[in-house]
């Protein structure tokens, strides 16, 4: 790391936290004097062209390293701030308390919320994160092989064995992608963050999901491929919904939606792409009160779905079918605060709809939200053990579900079947 301390002010390294590339290339043109035609003279690039490299709107990763280069920002801070790895001035937080209590407990303060799965496995998907392992000597030729078996842990909610693989999985990628250089390598590497933000998100690890989420969203753009994009961008969307930026959740969303119809919907896995990020818009809409956006989206999401086959083929990056949509709206109805269109919108759809164990839960644990919402601890009792049955984790390892099963104890515990989920959640 360099020693000028231009480079370590507290104003830069909020910049590279924050993901701002181009206000770093800003602060090293200012400091050299220069104006924005006299970098664009060095980078043989018009002054517009500058102008949107330092307000982050001009995604040309060569020309940003080469105009970080010239204005000598550090290659720690510029990797921080385009995500490729933590930012130089982000530290361990240790639990001071427990550390005095009891010296066998130092450890790294991963999240606030208790981790349903083993903090062992956390650390080391955040050390991969911070550095990318060592490749784990498989042949490139099985990348695609061990991405759609790991998708595979995923659909079945196998958590923990996902975070096993995860670490090898993202290395192997990286070396592919900088040995070939090919966009469909940076297409499966883009791919491999996004299912950890996937999974990352789902666990309520929303620090290191945006992490890899805007890793994804980097090197999709990078690929070219707008499916990959509009993958990435689901997941960032997710996050930054998880991080009260609906507004910012919305734009990146809406920027996706028009890269996939302008492929022109051609097959179906584009319309699939389409159907799904119009219902992610919808959800995200209805996350931030916007009713009327929400309403038309998730409308639009079923209209767009319709054709689409019942059961998705196999592999298909976006499984989007109607039921599916209909899943989708009884999430949108639940965010409006509107339990009883919620479970209306739910009624017909039911687990053989859903070809994953984690598709599966989730249209338990969804409806199982709504019936809560509609203060029926019963019901929202006997969904919540559908989905504990079909998929432990579901219930087990998403923070907002634990927090219904602690709230049913506490309110409700002789309900028929509360202390049988305590003891899942408990596992």
């Amino acid at each position: 790391m360099s020693t000028d301390p231009l480079w370590s002010s507290r104003r830069v390294l909020e910049y590279a936290e924050r993901r701002r590339a181009g206000s770093l290339i800003r602060v090293g043109r200012q400091a050299r004097g220069w104006r924005q035609r006299d970098l664009g003279i060095r980078l043989a690039c018009s002054q517009s062209t500058v102008s949107r490299l330092e307000q982050d709107r001009f995604l040309d990763l060569p020309l940003l390293k080469q105009a970080a280069a010239e204005v000598g920002v550090p290659v720690p801070l510029l990797n921080a701030s385009l995500g490729l790895s933590s930012p130089p001035a982000t530290r361990v937080i240790v639990d001071r308390t427990s550390a005095e209590e009891d010296p066998m407990r130092r450890r790294p303060l991963i999240t606030a919320a208790a981790l349903a799965v083993p903090l062992s496995l956390m650390t080391r998907i955040e050390t991969a994160l911070a550095s990318t392992p060592e490749p784990s000597g498989a042949p490139a030729r099985t990348l695609d092989a061990r991405l759609t078996a790991a998708r595979g842990q995923f659909d079945a909610a196998a958590h923990a064995g996902l975070l096993r693989t995860l670490p090898s999985l993202l290395a192997d990628a990286h070396q592919a992608a900088s040995e070939t250089r090919r966009d469909l390598d940076y297409a499966r590497l883009s791919s491999a963050y996004t299912i950890a933000s996937q999974l990352l998100n789902k666990l309520g690890q929303y620090k290191q999901s945006r992490l890899t989420a805007d890793r994804a969203t980097l090197y999709a753009e990078v690929s070219g491929s707008p499916l990959a994009a509009a993958a990435a961008t689901r997941e960032l969307a997710a996050v930054l919904r998880h991080q009260g930026q609906e507004a910012a959740a919305q734009g990146h969303i809406e920027a996706a939606v028009a890269r996939v119809e302008a492929t022109g919907l051609a097959t179906d896995a584009q319309a699939s792409a389409f159907a799904q990020m119009l219902c992610s818009t919808a959800y995200t809409a209805a996350i931030a009160g916007d009713r009327d956006q929400a309403l038309v989206m998730i409308r639009e999401a079923a209209r767009a779905a319709r054709d689409l086959p019942d059961i998705a083929p196999a592999g298909r990056l976006f499984p989007v079918t109607p039921a599916a949509v209909d899943l989708y709206a009884v999430g949108v109805h639940w965010a409006l605060g509107d339990a009883g269109t919620a479970l209306e919108a739910g009624r017909k759809l039911h687990a053989d709809q859903f070809p994953t164990i984690e598709r599966k839960g989730r249209m338990h644990t969804d409806l199982a939200r709504a019936w809560w919402q509609r203060s029926k601890p019963e019901q929202t009792v006997g969904e919540l053990l559908a989905a504990a049955r079909l998929a432990p984790g579901e219930v087990r390892d998403r923070p907002a579900i634990r927090q219904i099963v602690d709230d049913l104890y506490a309110k409700h515990p002789r309900v028929s079947g509360v202390r049988e989920l305590v003891a899942v959640t408990a596992a």
